[in-house]
C-alpha cells in the first residue's frame, strides 16, 4: 500500500487555516502526526510505504520535528512492532533539515530523503551501515552477498548493518534482495 502525504493539506484539515503552512507548535505536530498514524493505520497488516512531502510547508520548529517526524519513526521502527512501514520525506528544504537534524541526532534515528530526484540518507548511521545503504542505493538492489563483494566486507558484517538498516527502515527486502526506500517511488 502506497500513501502521498502533503503535509500543508493535513495542516489545513487540522488547523482549520487554508493559508497555514507552518508546522510549529508541539500541539500542532501532535495532530499532524496523529492524522499520519491514523492513515498508515488504515493499511494494518500490509507493507505500507508512505510519502511525507514538505514542499508547501514553510517552516518546521524543533518541537514539531520532534512530534512529526521522530515520533512517527520511533513508533514504526520499533523492533516489537510487526507493521512494516517505511517512509520517504520529500521536499525537505535546508530549513527543515535544520530542526529535523537535531531530533534525529537526539533520538538515534535516521531517514530517507528525497531531494532534487535523489534520494539520501540523513541522521545517525555507523560509518559502516552508510557505506551499506550508499552502495544498495547505487546498485539499485542487492544481496547480501553483492554489498559485500562491492564494499569487500565479510558477508557476516554486512548481514549485521542490513539488519539494523532493516529494523530502521531505510531499506526494504524483497524476495531476498534489498533497496533503499523510496528507489521505487518515482
Amino acid at each position: 500500500m502506497m500513501h502521498h502525504i502533503d503535509l500543508s493539506t493535513v495542516l489545513r484539515e487540522n488547523i482549520s487555516c487554508d493559508l497555514y503552512s507552518n508546522l510549529v507548535t508541539r500541539p500542532t505536530g501532535v495532530a499532524v502526526r496523529t492524522q499520519i498514524e491514523r492513515m498508515v493505520g488504515e493499511s494494518a497488516g500490509e507493507r505500507t510505504f508512505t510519502i511525507i512531502d514538505f514542499s508547501q510547508v514553510s517552516m518546521i520548529d524543533f518541537s514539531c520535528a520532534d512530534e512529526v517526524v521522530a515520533k512517527l519513526l520511533l513508533r514504526f521502527s520499533d523492533e516489537s512492532s510487526a507493521e512494516e512501514t517505511y517512509f520517504l520525506f520529500r521536499g525537505v528544504s535546508d530549513d527543515h533539515l535544520d530542526a529535523i537534524d537535531a531530533v534525529l541526532e537526539r533520538h538515534s534515528l535516521a531517514l530517507v530523503v528525497e531531494r532534487d530526484n535523489k534520494l539520501k540518507v540523513v541522521g545517525v548511521l555507523s560509518e559502516e551501515e552508510r557505506r551499506v545503504w550508499d552502495l544498495i542505493r547505487v546498485l539499485g538492489s542487492a544481496t547480501a552477498s553483492d554489498v559485500a563483494n562491492g564494499l569487500q566486507m565479510p558477508v557476516d558484517t554486512v548481514e549485521e548493518s542490513l539488519t539494523r538498516l532493516l529494523r530502521r527502515r531505510l531499506v526494504m527486502r524483497t524476495r531476498g534482495r534489498f533497496e533503499v526506500v523510496g528507489a521505487k517511488s518515482s
